[in-house]
């Protein structure tokens, strides 16, 4: 399979990239102009890296006729972290840039799977199911539901496959520093614990290569509904509490947390948790990893890369 990865140089598109060359795929990186691509550095000469500005839609489906891919991974999106909060990039990015992958795939004959989120659905008391209402709560999950829209227009109107894979907590190498699960990880090796908001706080980790796994099944699987939305979740809550408990046990830290030492974000809820089924109805694919799995192969994985210690050490301190 030929590939083409947007936001190559991101977390988990840098993971995706992997995993499709250890699988045996021809993945292009799609990258910023100028970006920084410091999770490709390893793998640059067997991934070929193509800058290209998604806000451009004519450098966009440029480089899709070039390439001619089977599949598009758009991955690349503005406003995921807290510091993104550009609406204009957002709307560039996460919404034109979108639509303008849609007209190239189908004029390519390329399918394309979009890596939607699960803040579309806002805050919920329970686990949503695909064909819930959605309820976006800001302007980052307003444009990725967008975004989905427009997929599930392009699939029943361009004879084309556009699936949106909802990802709930993905987390795991190469994952941005400063965020909760590389932060902890990296903390817990010192024996300390990173500040933490209160313990109630939920979430519903995935970990990445379970998520990569997900868009290769995604990219060629031929399904009876092309505009697809599937939530790529693993169906376990997990409080902070809950994390705390099995990080101690797993990475084997003695001292007790400091809850409430950090200042809840506005998007902090005790009720966070995605339903998986649809993904195993239609893709065969369900989260395999365990939390602790997870946390002993991150904390490896920063023992063979000793390099990146300055760089995830910067960010916790």
């Amino acid at each position: 399979m030929k590939a083409i990865v947007t936001g190559a140089g991101g977390f988990v598109g840098a993971n995706l990239v992997r995993y499709l060359l250890a699988d045996g795929h021809e993945p292009h990186a799609v990258v910023r102009p100028a970006g920084n691509v410091w999770r490709l550095a390893d793998v640059s000469g067997d991934a070929p890296q193509v800058a290209v500005d998604l806000r451009d839609p004519v450098a966009v489906e440029r480089v899709v006729r070039d390439l001619r891919p089977d599949v598009i991974f758009h991955l690349a999106a503005h406003g995921a972290y807290s510091w993104q909060k550009d609406l204009d990039a957002m709307l560039s990015v996460n919404v034109r840039a979108t639509e303008a992958l849609l007209v190239a795939a189908r004029d390519v004959g390329a399918s394309l799977v979009h890596a939607g989120s699960s803040s579309e659905y806002g805050y919920q008391d329970h686990a949503p199911h695909e064909n819930e209402r959605v309820n976006p709560n800001s302007h980052y999950a307003l444009t990725k539901v967008a975004a989905t829209h427009l997929c599930r227009l392009a699939a029943s109107t361009g004879d084309m496959q556009a699936v949106t894979l909802r990802l709930y907590s993905i987390y795991g190498p190469w994952e941005e520093p400063g965020r909760l699960m590389p932060t902890l990880v990296h903390r817990a090796a010192a024996g300390g614990w990173p500040p933490l908001v209160g313990p109630e706080i939920a979430r519903d980790f995935v970990w990445v290569d379970d998520a990569c796994d997900a868009f290769v099944r995604a990219g060629t699987t031929a399904l009876g509904d092309r505009g697809a939305v599937i939530n790529i979740a693993s169906g376990i809550q997990t409080t902070l509490e809950g994390l705390v408990g099995t990080a101690r046990r797993v990475l084997r830290v003695p001292v007790e947390p400091a809850w409430g030492s950090m200042p809840a974000r506005s998007w902090d809820t005790s009720i966070w948790v995605g339903d998986p089924g649809l993904a195993e109805q239609l893709l065969g694919w369900k989260a395999s990893t365990t939390l602790g799995a997870g946390l002993e192969r991150m904390a490896a994985w920063f023992d063979e890369h000793p390099e990146l210690a300055a760089r995830y050490e910067t960010s916790t301190t």
